[in-house]
């Protein structure tokens, strides 16, 4: 194979290599970048429908921009061989962090089914459904932006996937119940994927596991098993947006990537709102009535105080002469640290007041 393609891109080193195409990082020497270019399988080059649909598919994904999407830069054919250049993503594939990692946590991994749906949205609103979701193609850049690949060549893979046995189990996993039985497929199709991505990232595995073809036609009739019998950490409201993805039947889900989207956004709300505080309104409440018991006692005791004070002058017997009787001293309301402290000091001088 020639190290440079159509006398501009120079391939550098081999990225991945499928049953349809092989990705290589090449550096573009006209703009002196890098960039991942795909090369269409020799053995599928002279298949002129797959062809076509491969170049038409390549100008349909170019026409996407959008920060969860891989951009496609450029469209050609080399020696019979059609190409398509994509924008280089320096990361991993869910594939291998699922590989490396495991479980991923719940909340990180609907961070990534969202930004996913958000791809998949600006791609179903442009009338393009991607149809190969799987984590192979949800590529992770090091900065933490996801990135979907692979639109360029979704559909032309298409038209010759049911009959190549080894390219249908490496994806059966994550097609859609109308796609393994060969129906039309909507943008209800690639939430069914994506949601089997995300049941993955959850659990560790996918909800069925196809090791035949005949495990392939049977699986629209298995049953899935729900998220949190096989990882009860996961927050209820998340496993509902994976079983709603993954419905057989492709009007009981989220109709499109946005739909989706706005499910997951509304996941992440719920759990991150913050649990409830202290009742401060109550405790406000509480200071009010402890501060108007407070004035309600000085303001008695201020009455009292006046009445003792009053009747402590002369008095003047009838017919007879003035009479002084000396009264007792009253005590003062000795001085509390606090309001709470002064509130019992003036009951006690209170109740001394009154002989209780």
């Amino acid at each position: 194979m020639a190290t440079t393609i159509d006398s501009r891109y120079r391939l550098e080193r081999p990225l991945g290599h499928g049953g349809m195409a092989s990705v290589h990082l090449a550096r573009d020497t006209e703009l002196d970048r890098l960039v991942a270019l795909k090369l269409l399988a020799e053995n599928l080059s002279g298949d002129e429908s797959v062809h076509r649909r491969f170049v038409r598919e390549a100008r349909l994904a170019a026409r996407l921009s959008h920060p969860n999407v891989v951009s496609v830069f450029d469209a050609g054919d080399d020696g019979g061989r059609p190409y398509i250049v994509m924008e280089y993503v320096d990361g991993e594939n869910l594939a291998e962090l699922l590989a490396r990692r495991g479980r991923i946590p719940p909340d990180e991994a609907r961070g990534l089914a969202l930004q996913a749906a958000q791809g998949l949205a600006h791609a179903h609103a442009a009338g393009l459904v991607h149809r190969d979701v799987k984590p192979q193609n949800l590529i992770l850049r090091r900065d933490g932006t996801l990135k979907i690949a692979d639109f360029g060549i979704a559909r032309a893979a298409e038209a010759t996937a049911l009959t190549q046995a080894g390219t249908v189990l490496g994806t059966a996993a994550y097609l859609s119940p109308e796609q393994a039985l060969g129906e039309e497929v909507t943008p209800a199709t690639d939430v069914y994927s994506l949601g089997v991505v995300l049941y993955e990232l959850l659990t560790g595995r996918t909800p069925f596991q196809v090791e035949t073809l005949d495990d392939l036609a049977q699986r629209p009739a298995m049953e899935v098993a729900p998220v949190r019998e096989l990882v009860p950490g996961v927050p209820r409201d998340l496993e509902d947006v994976v079983m709603h993805c993954l419905a057989r039947n492709p009007e009981y889900r989220p109709r499109d990537g946005a739909q989706l989207a706005a499910e997951l956004a509304l996941v992440d709300a719920a759990a991150t709102k913050p649990l409830p505080g202290p009742p401060r309104r109550e405790w406000f409440r509480d200071r009010r009535l402890m501060w108007a018991a407070v004035a309600g006692l000085l303001v008695l005791a201020t009455v009292l105080l006046a009445v003792v004070i009053a009747s402590g002058g002369s008095s003047k017997p009838p017919g007879g002469t003035a009479v002084t009787v000396e009264q007792p001293k009253v005590q003062p309301i000795p001085r509390g640290t606090d309001a709470q402290e002064q509130a019992r000091n003036i009951a006690a001088w209170l109740r001394q007041r009154s002989g209780g």
